[in-house]
């Protein structure tokens, strides 16, 4: 006997679906005020019946503890610095509901206004995950871009972590959205501009350095995401047998995961490297006096801990500040490889150097052709020295 087909209906602004079960009228919501997604979801719960399936409605789960259960497997899956990341983009966008979105820390220094102005910021609000529209996702995500004028590209991560949180619900932790739709995934991209590469030229390195004479660790940290090309986390976590001056002509830097009192930490892209240490960043590590306390980090905090890293990028602000300079860890990293392609070495070995793909090097770095490319492009004999 042929099952009878369903039908839908408008009631307000949401779309209902009415059906017939054992003899039982039945009305469920479709959560949607969109007539192409109740379509599609009504064909879907035609289809499901005919072949005898299950239920294809939405499911009902606490937004909170969807929140909590994605937030738990990135602890279990990402690196210490993805996984903090992005609970700040979460707890921007759905606030602090759970305990892993509530901060660990609070800052005394932030100015009252700031304070009032998050008081006031709105974050995505329901009390099912399922209930989070498209909609929803486009405004907050604008609405981000307005208040703080943020670049496309900040714009485009808030969208990607959002709908990483729904696509790993979805396909691992039984979350069915209505109509089969990640919300993030349709909320359009926006256009990021080519990236915009800082760095140094070498009489502005020797300007940076002077600035921080007076501060050694400090001094020597800078002088290695100059030299070395180490990401800010990277130097933070050398310890002393990082740092093998035995190797080569002045030594190398060990940048390798490891697990100091109980921490563990990894490389950003989950891949060990050696970076060679020149010889005028070994002057300055043969120069540099680690203090006098008994710590396994190489380039300790003044309390002889590991720096935490906004504090660290805080007190080089500082001093910079003070000398009107605007430069910052990623303007050094960036220094390092663009002073290496100006050089005219391969972009496959500066991305080997600093740990990147290729093609991130190629978009970064590509443009800065030497002078001794120029007449690489002569082959006409007209023009031969």
């Amino acid at each position: 006997m042929a099952i009878p087909r369903s039908s839908i209906k408008r009631r307000g602004k949401v779309f209902y679906l009415r059906f017939s079960e054992n003899g039982v009228r039945k009305r469920v919501s479709l959560h949607t005020d969109s007539p192409e997604v109740a379509k599609e979801q009504q064909r879907q719960f035609d289809s499901a019946r005919a072949r005898g399936g299950g239920n294809v409605f939405p499911t009902k789960t606490p937004l909170a503890d969807a929140v909590a259960a994605y937030a738990a497997h990135m602890k279990a899956a990402r690196t210490r610095h993805g996984y903090t990341a992005d609970l700040s983009y979460l707890r921007n966008a759905f606030g602090p509901i759970c305990d892993a979105l509530k901060p660990k820390r609070h800052c005394n220094k932030t100015p009252q206004g700031n304070a009032d102005m998050r008081r006031r910021e709105s974050v995505m609000t329901a009390v099912y995950l399922e209930h989070i529209t498209v909609a929803q996702v486009s405004d907050f995500v604008r609405e981000r871009v307005q208040r703080y004028g943020l670049q496309a590209k900040t714009a485009n991560r808030y969208r990607e972590v959002i709908r990483r949180l729904f696509s790993w619900s979805m396909e691992e932790s039984g979350v069915r959205m209505p109509g089969d739709v990640n919300p993030a995934a349709k909320v359009k991209r926006y256009k990021e501009r080519a990236p915009e590469i800082r760095f140094l030229t070498l009489r502005q390195i020797d300007q940076q350095l002077d600035a921080l004479s007076e501060y050694p660790v400090v001094y020597a940290m800078v002088a290695t995401y100059i030299y070395a090309g180490l990401r800010r986390e990277e130097a933070i976590w050398l310890t002393t047998e990082d740092m093998d001056f035995t190797i080569g002509r002045s030594g190398v830097i060990r940048v390798q995961a490891k697990t100091i009192e109980g921490d563990f930490w990894e490389p950003k892209t989950k891949v060990n490297r050696i970076v060679p240490v020149s010889r005028t960043l070994r002057t300055i590590l043969d120069r540099y006096a680690r203090p006098l306390v008994p710590t396994p980090w190489f380039f300790p905090s003044s309390r002889g801990r590991r720096w935490d890293p906004d504090n660290f990028s805080e007190k080089l602000r500082t001093i910079n500040r003070a000398a009107d300079l605007p430069w910052s860890c990623l303007t050094h990293r960036h220094t390092f490889g663009s002073q290496l392609a100006m050089k005219g070495e391969s972009l496959y070995k500066i991305s080997a150097l600093m740990g990147n793909s290729p093609e991130i090097c190629r978009r970064h770095y590509a443009t800065l052709m030497p002078e001794s490319l120029v007449q690489s492009v002569e082959f006409d004999s007209e023009f031969e020295d």
